[in-house]
């Protein structure tokens, strides 16, 4: 008799822990997706302004803290160094929350598909929107 009722409160336990878990995963998943709105079209006009040679308001969807870093002149070396007109093709990973702050990989693709360079972008809020506080080559 005992060990029946050992073996039934082990088990409602783990159907609890299990229950709790799964509510746990839920609840990030919905939090990440309803935090993370916005991201994507500010990936989109970052780099279609650079495209099209408007680097200057390409530098203004980044964060005051940013820019007092990084100055313009940095920004262009830096984006010189990428060489983003040989890749085409744009892949984004998953988003991870850190704090206030959303960091985000992003992986360009050359057209032919062999070549990528992953880049690390850190989105933090100002003023109900979206800007880049950070981007970063991933090492490989």
């Amino acid at each position: 008799m005992d060990g029946a009722l050992v073996k039934e409160i082990g088990t409602k336990a783990l159907l609890v822990g299990a229950c709790t878990l799964a509510l746990f995963w839920t609840i990030n998943a919905v939090r990440l997706v309803i935090g993370a709105r916005g991201i994507n079209p500010l990936v989109k006009q970052f780099f279609n302004q650079i495209a099209s040679g408007r680097i200057d308001a390409a530098y203004r969807l980044t964060t005051k803290a940013y820019r007092q870093h990084v100055n313009r002149q940095d920004f262009l070396k830096f984006l010189a160094s990428l060489q983003l007109n040989r890749y085409r093709n744009l892949k984004s990973g998953r988003p991870r929350i850190d704090d206030d702050q959303i960091t985000l990989t992003l992986k360009l693709k050359s057209e032919d598909k062999k070549e990528e360079l992953p880049l690390d972008f850190t989105f933090a809020k100002v003023d109900e929107a979206w800007r880049i506080d950070r981007i970063a080559k991933v090492k490989s």
